[in-house]
């Protein structure tokens, strides 16, 4: 629906895009070129996506697995908290079958 870019010069480094996930929500997603990242540039299209979500009278929200601590502290630097968490469950069986 709508994204931002970071670049060096000519070159995009960076880039928050957004998809409607329903008519009122839009989740953002992030990517940065692995010579850029832990420089903040992640953060800064995040929020500027954010921003620009808002300005079109959406929410903007960001999911991110708890595994992927990197891109949940993104999440949290960007000024998303954490509103609900999603459990998957398997039934007995299924895990007998993973340990043996």
């Amino acid at each position: 629906m709508l994204a931002v870019g970071a670049y060096d010069r000519d070159k995009l480094i960076g880039l928050a895009g957004c998809s409607s996930d329903c008519e009122m929500m839009y989740q953002i997603g992030v990517d940065i070129l692995s010579e850029y990242r832990r420089k903040g540039i992640a953060s800064a299209v995040t929020s500027k996506l954010a921003v620009e979500i808002i300005k079109l009278g959406k929410v903007p929200f960001y999911c991110a697995a708890w595994s992927n601590i990197k891109s949940v502290r993104n999440a949290i630097k960007s000024g998303f908290r954490p509103a609900w968490v999603e459990l998957t469950a398997r039934d007995k069986e299924f895990v007998n079958k993973l340990i043996k």
